[in-house]
């Protein structure tokens, strides 16, 4: 688990996203120009505007929006989070194969003790991101916020940072010490009580670290 501030850049914009404004700027669009002049002479310009709103609808020709949509998705199995319903679906293509109910971040913040002007937002970032590494046994190197949270002081120690069993079989990482990985608190999936990293089940964690490549397509929103 990360440190929450570090976030992947705010450019990349998720699939879902893109796609409702594909679908947006499919709409017939009547200009501004006309719409005032109709607002100030109604009488003057009714059959004007009528042509004009009638021409936009013969022109607004259906658009390919499902072919449009498949140019979109990322090529062959890739991983979509919803951190709202805190969902995770693999896909391939736009066949769903696999989903799982998932955890993600808290938004509750932190604040660093030891410096007012240092503290942290526990929240899973969003955006387009690959999966970089898969590891088996994982173990956490727990950072500060970790110990500042349990009231422990911070140690000094690399070796006193390494905590195991708690991140469950398996890790997928996606970058700035964030991952998909196990939990032990089973009861709570489906809740955003995350530090910023992505909780599954055992079950549904063991069909991504055997099933999904490393390099595939993690879409997050």
């Amino acid at each position: 688990m990360p440190s929450p501030n570090s976030r992947h850049s705010i450019f990349q914009a998720p699939f879902v996203k893109a796609l409702l404004w594909l679908m947006l700027i499919t709409l017939p669009v009547i200009t501004t120009a006309s719409l005032a002049t109709s607002l100030t002479s109604p009488k003057k310009h009714l059959q004007k505007n009528d042509a004009a709103i009638s021409t936009a609808k013969v022109s607004a020709r259906p658009f390919p929006i499902r072919t449009s949509m498949q140019g979109l998705a990322p090529k062959g199995m890739y991983v979509v989070v919803d951190t709202a319903q805190n969902r995770l679906e693999v896909r391939e293509g736009e066949t769903i194969i696999h989903t799982a109910v998932a955890s993600t971040g808290s938004g509750a913040s932190l604040q660093d003790p030891r410096d007012p002007n240092k503290g942290w937002v526990f929240e899973t970032p969003r955006g387009v991101y690959t999966i970089l590494n898969k590891i088996k046994n994982p173990v956490w190197v727990k950072p500060d916020w970790a110990f500042i949270e349990e009231g422990e002081s911070v140690p000094t120690k690399p070796k006193d940072r390494l905590e195991t069993g708690v991140l469950g079989d398996y890790a997928l990482g996606f970058g700035n010490g964030y991952f998909i990985h196990g939990t032990l608190y089973t009861r709570l999936l489906g809740t955003n009580v995350t530090h910023g990293c992505i909780r599954l089940g055992d079950t549904d964690l063991e069909y991504l670290y055997r099933h999904v490549p490393t390099g595939s397509t993690l879409i997050i929103y």
